[in-house]
């Protein structure tokens, strides 16, 4: 049985590992009374997990976005305006004025380069996608350039789920900024914490809000309704014991809303088996792969 070790604060509250494990026990873990302490101020890096962990967590998102095949590390997808690269297809635009979703990959880099590593050459004083579109990209997939950058998002996977841990981090005071309702931003603080004590809660939201976004850009909305964490745990019923399911159904309604809202040229119903079946991942335990 694999347990990720993590850290986790609350408001108010600090969870400890010895508290809460990611592992392959189904049920919710208990809280002892006595394991609580309390901590203030809380410091702004709140999830805490170790490399090994990490390791784990990211070849199951890697598995999510393009079933864990190297060639899935630098992908563009048809329809698509931009790269989608590295475990998580972080987006990374050629020059171009049309940007509907948040760009991730050039932070990325910068967060790796925080973290001591060393970027390839080409790579380090460039600021957009030097491939102007799909053609030119694919045309590039056996070119030195494009397997070095392969090389080195297999070599940094650990540090890419470290990537995405500080954009959850960020993610929770980024929703509640959006939200003018005090009965409203309590809302997603209780849900948001309600998945996250979980035993795979942090995974999950790691890869939602990584998959989806955080939900409070204007420019990721059909007919005005978003698909971000944010309406995810909007959408939760927060009344069950099963916080992680009802995250679940919750993504589930909120990605086929999407598909119904969008334009009829993007046919994105293509899409909706996929996303559902990683949905799912998020209800099973977590394992190392052999």
């Amino acid at each position: 049985m694999l347990k990720i070790s993590y850290r986790i604060a609350l408001t108010g509250l600090l969870i400890t590992p010895a508290m809460m494990t990611l592992s392959s026990c189904s049920q919710t873990p208990k809280v002892p009374a006595e394991s609580v302490v309390i901590a203030e101020p809380i410091k702004p890096a709140y999830i805490e997990v170790a490399q090994r962990d990490a390791l784990v967590i990211g070849q199951k998102i890697w598995m999510n976005e393009s079933s864990a095949k190297i060639e899935g590390l630098t992908s563009w997808n048809q329809g698509e305006h931009f790269a989608s690269l590295g475990i998580g297809h972080f987006i990374w635009y050629p020059e171009t004025n049309h940007r509907p979703y948040t760009e991730t990959f050039p932070d990325l880099l910068k967060f790796l380069k925080e973290r001591n590593y060393t970027l390839p050459v080409w790579l380090q004083n460039i600021t957009v996608n030097p491939w102007p579109n799909r053609e030119a990209f694919l045309a590039a997939k056996d070119t030195p350039q494009m397997t070095e950058l392969r090389q080195f998002m297999l070599d940094s996977i650990p540090d890419q789920v470290q990537f995405i841990i500080r954009r959850l981090e960020q993610a929770l005071p980024v929703m509640l900024q959006t939200l003018s309702n005090e009965a409203e931003r309590a809302l997603i603080k209780t849900q948001f914490y309600r998945v996250a004590q979980t035993p795979q809660g942090v995974y999950a939201l790691l890869d939602y809000v990584n998959f989806k976004g955080e939900g409070v850009a204007l420019t990721e909305r059909y007919q005005e309704q978003g698909w971000g964490l944010l309406q995810v745990l909007s959408a939760m019923t927060g009344n069950t014991a099963s916080p992680l399911q009802e995250f679940a159904d919750a993504a589930d309604v909120i990605l086929t809303r999407r598909v119904q809202n969008a334009p009829a040229e993007r046919q994105e119903s293509r899409w909706l088996l996929g996303w559902r079946n990683r949905l799912k991942t998020y209800l099973e335990p977590l394992t190392a792969k052999n």
